[in-house]
């Protein structure tokens, strides 16, 4: 009961800290920790840390390993994040993951990235409008 709760209000705070995916700032930026996965990512910031899922993403896994050493290149330990939380599936935080540059300005969207790649498949999750705009901007970016 008490797992369940702190999970809540975890991620009640993420998603009401929509700061992540609107205010581009270094210091409402979480930092990368660790790639676990080539769609899942360990996220924290002084206090805690958070594995997060890439939201409207899927990586076959014959393209798992390539994507794992493809992430680790993009967002390496220390690599400033922004968050876009869309829900949460057996508890780890489904999320718009953005890259973030020193000077704060949005770099890229990590999932989009890996579709241009060919690392990856579009997958529907929760937020689904959100993934038709991640397949959307995919086709039109040269």
């Amino acid at each position: 009961m008490l797992h369940g709760l702190i999970h809540v209000l975890m991620i009640g705070i993420l998603c009401s800290v929509s700061v992540f995916g609107l205010i581009p700032e270094p210091a409402d930026a979480a930092d990368v920790r660790q790639v676990r996965s080539g769609t899942q990512l360990v996220v924290g910031d002084s206090n805690r840390s958070y594995t997060v899922e890439l939201a409207c993403i899927e990586v076959p896994p014959d393209q798992q390993d390539a994507a794992i050493v493809w992430m680790r290149q993009m967002v390496p330990r220390g690599t400033r994040v922004n968050l876009r939380p869309m829900g949460q599936e057996q508890g780890i935080l489904l999320a718009r993951v953005t890259s973030v540059g020193r000077g704060g300005q949005v770099i890229d969207d990590l999932g989009a990235s890996l579709l241009r790649a060919g690392l990856a498949i579009p997958s529907i999750s929760p937020g689904a409008e959100d993934c038709a705009a991640l397949s959307s901007e995919v086709k039109t970016s040269p």
